[in-house]
């Protein structure tokens, strides 16, 4: 108890409260922007932290971190271009939404389910961190293997209307993510002999190209060959948390966020993986989940309580055994070490005052994110009104600047330009751009723990199905697969469908 009280102290320190206010407003501004990503922000503020004292510093950080992580969503819903790969899944009900004219509702659900999901997310960090990081600790190459190939079953299933091109285009993303050196020999495949390539394609510039770049070329194509239907006029009134809808969806938003956690918790999954799971099972929970992909509420719904508290479950790792969860935590386990905070299982007995100013400071973080995004919503949606002949090229080369000052390599804006065609392509002909980016983010992850795995267990393939965990998740992989092609396929002649 004297260490929680201890750590309330920094609630009535204004400088303290000022600086999560101040990494909270960063991280949502290079959320926003296509291209710079919560590792990014936390990395700009650890120079800044020198000096100060530990919760002051943490602080920022954390606020950096919670803002980046929601902030995704903004151009994800109004534009289409997702800001994080986390933000990916809001684009399949976001967008359509702007496109009804419910851009300001779309923010304001948003908003509300990051905030709602990143306090229960918190909640649970605080009760049941050391219970989930044992959790997590269970997963080997045999475990990380299967939930690859779940993410990627799942991801094929929620982003296309034809399963069929959604394996495939997860498969094309697959084959990409195997370019550069070979995870266990080091031997070079499919570089062309490009160097850039060695360390394999950098997921920021295809992750910009598929989507802002691919957006913009699939909009002048639409102005040069089709008659672009405009955009509806965007009711500004309904830009407001809809607490209502929210509160009738809380079988969402609980499942949401307790797989975002249960995801986040584990190294190397990232928020990826942890939104569209999420998605996937709001679909199963609905009575409507046809309306899913055609902005649907829950839709939104459950991808931004999983964002927010995989930002929770991240931690876990980090703070208990000084795993990080992702890169992002990485970083902000390197700003820790700065601080004199050495991560890890004794960290709870040795400096548990600290411990709970971390839980008290994020908790203020997601606070803070909700009221600043709170008052900019119709702010955000102002953007709509700017003419697409600037709106568009701006979006250009906001992104090629965006790809440029993260990896400061020319040829990342090509390869952008060139995902951007890939998109672009892919949209056309219905195949959808987000299983490849979710086959370019699990392929690694898979191929790399399945020759893990080979080399542990002496090339017994079998060891993979004996694991408790990898079998489990191999079965759900199974039973979705078998319950997804039993409903896409056509009915017998006669069944009067």
């Amino acid at each position: 108890m004297s260490d929680i009280v201890a750590s309330l102290g920094i609630l009535v320190d204004i400088k303290v409260l000022l600086g999560i206010a101040f990494g909270t407003f960063l991280g949502l501004v290079m959320g926003a922007l296509p291209g710079l990503t919560a590792t990014m922000a936390i990395a700009l503020l650890i120079p800044l932290t020198f000096g100060f004292p530990p919760e002051l510093g943490i602080g920022m950080l954390l606020g950096a971190f919670c803002g980046a992580v929601a902030g995704g969503a903004v151009p994800a819903i109004l534009l289409n271009v997702p800001g994080t790969p986390s933000s990916v899944a809001s684009t399949l009900d976001g967008f359509p939404m702007t496109r009804r004219g419910e851009a300001g509702r779309a923010l304001g659900l948003a908003i509300a389910s990051s905030f709602v999901g990143g306090m229960l997310g918190a909640l649970l960090l605080i009760l049941f961190a050391p219970p989930i990081a044992t959790f997590a600790l269970r997963f080997g190459p045999a475990e990380f293997f299967s939930l690859a190939i779940l993410g990627l079953v799942v991801i094929a299933a929620v982003s296309t209307k034809s399963i069929l091109k959604g394996l495939v285009a997860g498969c094309l993303g697959i084959f990409l993510s195997t370019v550069g050196s070979d995870p266990i020999t080091g031997v070079l495949r499919f570089t062309m002999g490009e160097p850039s390539l060695i360390t394999g394609v950098n997921l920021l510039p295809a992750l910009i190209g598929l989507f802002a770049i691919s957006q913009v070329f699939h909009d002048v194509f639409e102005r040069i060959y089709q008659k672009k239907e405009p955009l509806k006029k965007q009711a500004l009134t309904s830009a407001r948390p809809p607490w209502g809808t929210l509160r009738r969806a809380w079988k969402v938003v609980a499942s949401s966020t307790l797989i975002g956690t249960l995801v986040g918790a584990i190294p190397g999954a990232g928020g990826s993986v942890a939104s569209f799971l999420s998605y996937d099972q709001a679909r199963r929970m609905s009575k409507t989940p046809e309306k899913f992909g055609t902005g649907h509420d829950e839709g939104l719904i459950a991808t931004e309580s999983s964002n927010n508290a995989m930002a929770s479950g991240a931690l876990i790792p980090m703070l208990t055994l000084g795993v990080p969860g992702e890169v992002a935590t990485a970083v902000l386990m390197g700003g820790l070490t700065i601080q004199g905070i050495r991560p890890g299982p004794m960290l709870f007995e040795q400096s548990g005052a600290l411990i709970y100013s971390i839980f008290v400071a994020f908790l203020l973080a997601n606070i803070f994110m909700f009221l600043i995004q709170l008052f900019g919503i119709k702010l955000f949606v102002q953007i709509l009104r700017v003419k697409e002949a600037y709106l568009m090229p701006s979006i250009l080369v906001l992104s090629l600047l965006g790809v440029y000052a993260a990896t400061g390599n020319t040829f990342d804006m090509y390869l952008a330009l060139a995902f951007g065609a890939l998109g672009f392509l892919l949209n056309v002909f219905g195949f959808g751009t987000a299983p490849v980016i979710l086959g370019l983010i699990l392929g690694g992850i898979a191929e790399s723990n399945l020759r893990r795995g080979m080399t542990v267990f002496n090339d017994d393939w079998t060891r993979f199905f004996t694991q408790p965990i990898s079998l489990a998740l191999l079965a759900a992989t199974v039973l979705l697969l078998f319950f997804l092609f039993r409903k896409k396929s056509p009915q017998p002649l006669g069944s009067g469908e």
